[in-house]
Parts: C-alpha cells; structure tokens; sequence
C-alpha cells in the first residue's frame, strides 16, 4: 500500500524530532527532555503536559520536570491561552537564541565558579609564597600564584564574550546569516496567547 503524503510527513517530522532530541545533549538535557523539545518545536499551537505525554510517551510528572528544565534552558516558554486553565508551553524556535542563551548562561557559571576559587584561595597562596618557613613550599606556592595570574585573562575574556552574546554584538563579528529559502506555509498560531510573566 502506498504511503499518503501524510503519512511521508509525519515520518520525516519523527526522523527530525529525533535529531533534535539527539542533539539537545549538547546543551545539557538528555535525549528525552531533548525529545519534548523537539516536540514542542514542530508544534503549530501551544501544548499542555498532558499534550506532550501523549507526544513522547513519558509520565505526566517525568514531562513535567523535563518542561521545567527546559524552561530553566530558556529553550520553552510557558504561556497564557485564553478560555484554558491548563499551562500550555511553546518553543523557543530560533537556534541562534537557544544557543546564546545557553552559552551566556555556561560561560557566566563558569566565570563566577572560578573568580569565587580564585577570590578564595590567592590570598591564601600568596601568604604562604611570602612567608612559608619551608622554601620548598614557598616555591610550589608562588607557581599555584602564577597559574591564577595566567587564568585571570581568560576569565575577563570569557565575561567579555558572554557581555557580546548577550548584546548580540557578536554578530558584528559573526554575521548571522540570511535564509537562503524563506519559509513559507501556516505560521504557528499565537492568537489568545501571552507569555507568562511569572
């Protein structure tokens, strides 16, 4: 029996949602939290969880934790819609912006993570270059000292970077490039739709 071009769609949709899913490791989540994702991301309206577990064939409450990571992500927006008491979520479907917002979030972690270290500990380093009785721990001390000097460009650098992602300056130096094929067909409906603030 010959395939409908339903039937074709909807199996190169699964072929998709399953890279994205795959994908979606890269930034954190595992391929199931990627899975509702990538669910959400060829949604044309806004899903409930009970939506998405039909979707993705997980538990109500293991959909639920998935949704609130990837809203941690900013990769899913909850949202509003009118004459529905259920929350109802949406994707965020520019890449460009998942990944910013996923790189600015990693680099500022990792900056505070190692600047708290280094507010900590170089004081203690230094104090034990100056005045530690044994020269052999005074030697091992003043090179810890240097490999903290080393790293503190790195870490201006790094908040330097996220600062540009955040701005989007980084597309004065990266150029986001233009859609070769506009998209066309239906847009995801957004009517009775609002973000919700909280």
């Amino acid at each position: 029996m010959q395939e409908t071009d339903s039937q074709r769609l909807e199996e190169a949709r699964d072929v998709m949602i399953s890279a994205l899913a795959q994908s979606m490791v890269a930034y954190g989540v595992t391929p199931s939290v990627g899975r509702i994702y990538a669910v959400l991301y060829f949604a044309t309206a806004p899903l409930t969880l009970d939506d998405i577990k039909d979707e993705v064939a997980m538990s109500k409450a293991s959909v639920s934790t998935g949704v609130r990571e990837l809203i941690d992500t900013g990769m899913v927006v909850k949202v509003w819609k009118k004459g529905d008491r259920k929350d109802h979520y949406i994707a965020e479907k520019d890449f460009f912006t998942n990944f910013l917002n996923f790189m600015v979030k990693m680099l500022r972690l990792e900056r505070s993570t190692i600047h708290k270290a280094v507010e900590q500990t170089e004081p203690v380093m230094r104090e034990i270059a100056q005045h530690a009785a044994d020269s052999e721990t005074r030697a091992l001390a003043e090179k810890d000292l240097a490999l903290l000097t080393d790293a503190k460009p790195y870490l201006r650098w790094i908040m330097q970077l996220a600062n540009a992602m955040e701005s989007g300056d980084i597309f004065e130096h990266f150029p986001r490039p233009e859609d070769e094929e506009p998209s066309s067909g239906p847009q995801p409906i957004q009517e009775n739709i609002a973000h919700d603030k909280q």
